[in-house]
């Protein structure tokens, strides 16, 4: 600017750049707030400031400060300027555009603000290291400058220009354009006088020019679908639920009692008298809370709930990480929901996607033009089988999206617990791929280092930053130390899905009595594996949908043997090791398939079929937490024996769960057939008394039961000089537990 002549230099100073203007009026300047807004000039010795605003339809432009109102200089294209000599700092202003019709639109002006991210927080966004990036990027509610107003921010490293647009501006992105904060890739604008409820999304021009209308991936709520626009929240939720967290902080989760109920929330219960209207969460909440407690599930784990454009997905093809889905509600809503849940001793789980996204145009797809958030590479940025675009694990900052994700729904919205979803698309390159159609790692392996990394990195950040919380891995193979510390090799998740057992187990149970004694090793072989990891014990939404038939049609016989193969099924889900988890409706063995788009089916609760199996999934849960012995030693092959697992001509088999000292006998027919004076070898001399009978009439049983007190006798059974003698109910389970102290009666 040396060069130029005093008058050229006066006029750039106070009109501005014109190749600026230019680039301005494109769509195309990185940096609109140093052409815009206030700015201290000096001019021939006169130490001034200039003001300069644009807005492409009006006419003239008023400058306004307290009662003063003074005309600005037109210089055409919608640009205006003024000169104060003698001001030596910024100070605050409105701006008065009027337009050819009459109209007269004022705001505070947004260019006057400073940056509403520190050098810190762009620091850590470039090292990848925010871990409460949702303070900073996306649209955020607050006073800058004593205005109250909505600071936007979204990284979009590729892109030539980026505006806010929304119905605050008749989504016209010519009028707020953002500037870029350095080399970072983030742009930023903070405008005055946006508050909750404004719709939103950024136009971006691509490096080819392409103009493309985004939601914001940081969007903390997304308006209803078939909309795609985020909409700017701020919370009001007063949280009660601070004992419950401290509470939690304290518990080593691995030695709990875990019941989880799975639920997809769009399905649990609809509204057929309005349509089939799905429940909001603040209908959902008191209703799900009474139905937990009463069949004393300790968690309800959720089927994602990140906002989600395509309903049959289920919710697991996300366009909106964090935002709770609005088809239930606004984020507090859901924070309701969750905060009920806590102050009657339920936990709150969530499905967690970060494997994979939909290639929905609006969302995260070639986001700003280039493959952002996606591999550029088909072989590693496509899923085969989903039709969906994999997470490049390999760049900083998209890691820093998801694990700051999984820390917002962990610390904002108080979930305790996240269940990973797709952990084995992520951890193979191979995945669901023919040879040619993959890339090797740089060892020339199949294992995605990168992902490895990242989860090792997800875990470690979860335990450390939200006491008490979890993460459950969705992994259906052999990969070794999914659930061991990263400081030993492992991934770091808490618990896995144990995907192997649920398999065996329902082939098992998918065969007629009279064959079950040739497959008993479908039931014995998850034991040989059992404690190399921790494992939940998950009977799923999976295995009940897509022709795979419900829990109850899944078992062979008429339907009081279904009933029955259905009661003994769980009854030895919950008493073997690992943690429970039991899809929505098989507590009232609902004959249908899951169909997520209508209700469970709750008639079958007040007839005798349901009602029975409520009754039955209540008792089971109630023992299940009242006996450490079923779950304190979960992680502890000492707290699980076999009495006999090779009674394949009687098809029963036999173990104890023990917690120290003490123990639980648990013995299962897997036939119809009565087996009276069934002898079992026992630990210690003494007395048994029974707990627990699925074939209890209560439950629909035939009420086949042994007696209620038993004494052992010195008969040697099983290597053990005392047995018992128990008559078994046809396919029945019975758990036994020691008296403490016993007499023979007189």
């Amino acid at each position: 600017m040396d060069s130029l002549s005093p008058e050229r230099r006066a006029e750039v100073l106070i009109h501005g750049d014109p190749a600026a203007l230019a680039r301005l009026r494109d769509g195309r300047l990185h940096d609109p707030h140093g052409l815009l807004g206030v700015h201290a000039v000096q001019l021939g010795g006169v130490s001034g400031m200039v003001v300069r605003a644009f807005h492409p339809d009006a006419v003239s432009c008023d400058f306004v400060q307290d009662e003063e109102v003074r005309p600005m200089d037109g210089l055409g294209g919608g640009f205006f300027t003024a000169f104060f000599p003698s001001s030596t700092r910024p100070f605050a202003y409105r701006l008065r555009f009027a337009f050819a019709d009459g109209a007269r639109f004022e705001r505070e002006d947004p260019y006057r603000f400073a940056p509403t991210l520190g050098e810190l927080d762009l620091y850590f966004i470039s090292e990848g290291t925010h871990r409460e990036l949702w303070k900073v990027l996306g649209a955020n509610v607050r006073v800058e400058d004593g205005v109250s107003g909505t600071s936007f921010a979204v990284w979009a490293p590729s892109a030539l220009g980026v505006s806010l647009v929304g119905d605050f501006n008749g989504w016209d992105g010519r009028l707020l354009p953002m500037r870029a904060l350095g080399n970072t890739g983030v742009w930023e604008i903070f405008v005055p006088g946006i508050g909750a409820g404004a719709l939103y999304k950024y136009e971006i021009r691509a490096q080819n020019g392409e103009l493309r209308l985004k939601t914001d991936p940081m969007a903390k709520s997304i308006e209803p679908s078939p909309g795609t626009a985020g909409l700017v929240v701020h919370s009001s939720h007063d949280w009660r639920d601070s004992g419950w967290l401290a509470a939690r902080a304290k518990r080593e989760i691995a030695r709990e009692p875990v019941a989880i109920y799975e639920v997809h929330l769009g399905s649990w219960a609809r509204v057929p008298e309005e349509g089939n209207r799905m429940l909001s969460y603040r209908e959902l909440a008191p209703r799900l809370v009474e139905h937990a407690k009463r069949l004393n599930f300790s968690h309800l784990e959720l089927m994602p709930i990140a906002e989600h454009g395509y309903y049959p997905s289920w919710g697991y093809q996300v366009s909106g990480y964090f935002a709770p889905s609005a088809r239930y509600g606004t984020p507090d809503d859901f924070r309701y929901f969750v905060d009920l849940c806590h102050q009657h001793g339920i936990g709150v789980i969530v499905d967690w996607v970060p494997a994979h996204f939909p290639k929905d145009d609006h969302a995260l797809r070639r986001f700003d033009g280039s493959a952002l958030y996606e591999h550029e590479d088909p072989r590693r940025g496509e899923h085969p089988d989903w039709g969906t675009l994999i997470f490049n694990l390999g760049r900083r900052e998209v890691c820093n999206f998801l694990t700051a994700n999984a820390l917002y729904w962990l610390k904002e919205l108080h979930v305790d617990g996240l269940r990973v979803d797709a952990v084995a698309s992520m951890l193979y390159l191979d995945f669901s791929r023919k040879e040619g159609q993959w890339l090797p790692n740089i060892y020339g392996g199949r294992e995605n280092l990168e992902a490895v990394a990242f989860l090792k990195t997800v875990n470690d950040l979860v335990h450390a930053e939200v006491p008490g919380a979890f993460t459950v891995a969705e992994e259906s193979t052999a990969w070794w130390g999914i659930t061991r510390p990263p400081s030993e090799g492992g991934l770091g998740f808490d618990f896995k899905w144990n995907m192997g057992w649920m398999h065996d187990t329902l082939d098992f149970f998918s065969q007629e009595p009279v064959h079950r004694k040739y497959h008993v090793d479908r039931l014995t072989f998850s034991m040989v594996y059992e404690y190399t990891e921790r494992f939940i014990n998950s009977i799923s939404h999976d295995e009940v949908v897509y022709g795979k038939r419900s829990m109850f049609e899944k078992m062979p016989g008429d339907p009081w043997q279904k009933l029955a193969n259905l009661r003994l099924l769980l009854a030895y889900q919950y008493t073997r090791p690992g943690k429970q988890l039991l899809f929505m409706g098989a507590e009232i063995a609902q004959y249908r398939e899951w169909n997520f788009d209508s209700s469970v089916d709750w008639h079958l609760a007040r007839e005798p079929h349901g009602h029975d199996m409520e009754a039955f999934v209540s008792a089971l849960g109630a023992l299940y937490a009242k006996t450490p012995a079923l779950w304190r030693s979960d992680p502890d092959p000492a707290g699980f024996e076999w009495l006999d697992c090779n009674d394949r001509d009687n098809t029963v088999i036999s173990y104890l769960r023990k917690d120290g000292q003490e123990h639980v006998l648990v013995i299962l027919n897997f036939t119809p057939i009565p087996r009276p004076g069934y002898r079992i070898g026992v630990p210690r001399a003494g007395a048994y008394e029974l707990v627990f009978s699925s074939d209890d009439a209560e439950f629909g049983g035939s009420g086949y039961t042994p007696r209620a007190v038993i004494p052992s006798e010195p008969v040697a059974y099983h290597g053990r000089p005392q047995s018992v003698c128990v008559a078994l109910p046809p396919l029945g389970a019975l758990i036994l537990s020691p008296l403490a102290s016993w007499a023979e009666p007189a």
